[in-house]
């Protein structure tokens, strides 16, 4: 089945086109982004399979014309991999928030839209993207299957003791405010991945998954569900982020609303779009490899926010490891977590009094999946290469397939 999997930011759609033959069998035909929507210039990059990347630098005025110009790319008569639209058999897209109404991917349909739209307000910046893509998808290809994917549903296991705040009951029953974390496709493919490479039985494990990007999160995996995660209402709360503050006194937030004299939109943004790395560096970067080379240098605000990092992450996996009574196996995946040997070993070495042994020889691994422990270690720790678009594509096809039956 010849499926597109797309991922729209508020200014940005990732795409991949893949022929899966079942689960674990398929090709990545092609993968690409457009940036910048939006702006005077924009950019479309097209990378066909065994192909050269192609960018290409237009006028891209919103995300309708963005996928009209994906769907060109992937039909072009010289570089296209698709003879034509016909031969695209279904559409899957990543959507953060799903509030309570999705616990699995679904079908995309009238009333499946609607309740995205009602979870707009619990992810602002994601929810209303992620619609504007499938409304240009159907505007496009109207008759062609479209299915979402929920970053919150795997997350729906959590239990009611952990998923709610102690605010007054009507605020949760009146405006559903609880946690719902997100990351859940990324720490439910790495939990089962991992697993399968240390050889637990997914229904019977301790795994904690930290999935480390720009946007960060932790979940604690108890015999293969989802029992706590460090994101909450929004994607802001937990530990540092590439510009998120992470967690934070609530009345600090109120305090600083008075001194600023800043409305609840301006908050929002110094919070989410403001702080977290970029905010603790005085504004240098929020990139972690900018950090990272800023701190080599000696940059004290730059290894100030590494020191911060690790210090979150400890206290997080630490919290985790007794509420599950244990551990089998600490997963590292993300852009940063995938590619960042110090911060794995600063983190894992506090949990040597687990009977944890580092490798540090196999910890040098930087973007492959590979056990980073030593073979008498006690507790495993390994770094797993994430795919939440594979994980996309394998539900679309078996949603789309059990449709047509």
């Amino acid at each position: 089945m010849i499926i597109l999997v797309i991922n729209c930011g508020s200014s940005s759609i990732k795409y991949q086109l893949l022929d899966m033959k079942n689960d674990d069998v398929y090709d990545l035909i092609a993968k690409g982004i457009v940036e910048k929507i939006g702006l005077p210039t924009a950019l479309i990059q097209y990378a066909p399979k065994g192909g050269e990347k192609e960018v290409t630098e237009c006028p891209i005025p919103d995300h309708k014309e963005g996928m009209r110009l994906v769907l060109q790319a992937l039909t072009n008569p010289k570089t296209g991999v698709l003879k034509s639209l016909e031969d695209l058999e279904a559409v899957g897209h990543r959507i953060v928030q799903g509030g309570e109404f999705f616990s699995s991917s679904a079908i995309v349909t009238d009333d499946v839209i609607e309740k995205i739209r009602f979870c707009c307000d619990f992810a602002p910046l994601h929810n209303p993207a992620h619609l504007l893509g499938i409304e240009a998808i159907t505007a496009v290809l109207p008759t062609v299957p479209q299915v979402v994917t929920f970053d919150t549903a795997f997350h729906q296991t959590i239990p009611a003791y952990s998923y709610m705040y102690a605010l007054p009951y009507e605020y949760y029953e009146k405006y559903r405010v609880r946690r719902y974390g997100a990351h859940g496709t990324s720490h439910q493919f790495v939990a089962n991945k991992g697993a399968k490479m240390a050889g637990l039985d997914i229904n019977n494990s301790k795994i904690i998954t930290c999935h480390i990007g720009a946007g960060s999160s932790i979940c604690a995996v108890l015999n293969g569900q989802s029992f706590e995660t460090s994101m909450g209402f929004t994607p802001l709360e937990g530990m540092i982020m590439g510009t998120r503050v992470g967690n934070i006194d609530a009345n600090a937030v109120l305090y600083l609303m008075k001194k600023l004299g800043a409305t609840p939109d301006e908050m929002t943004t110094i919070l989410n779009r403001k702080s977290g790395f970029l905010g603790m560096s005085g504004g240098k970067t929020s990139d972690c490899r900018e950090m990272d080379d800023l701190a080599e240098a000696g940059d004290a605000k730059a290894k100030l926010v590494f020191k911060k990092l690790s210090h979150d992450m400890i206290k997080i996996i630490g919290s985790y490891i007794a509420e599950m009574n244990g551990v089998d196996l600490i997963v590292f995946t993300g852009g940063i977590g995938e590619h960042n040997s110090r911060l794995r070993r600063r983190v894992l070495q506090n949990f040597s009094y687990l009977g944890l042994k580092i490798d540090d020889e196999a910890n040098k691994a930087w973007g492959e999946d590979a056990i980073i422990t030593a073979p008498d270690s006690a507790v495993k720790a390994a770094l797993v290469t994430t795919n939440e678009e594979l994980v996309i594509a394998r539900d679309t096809m078996h949603l789309v397939q059990e449709a047509q039956e």
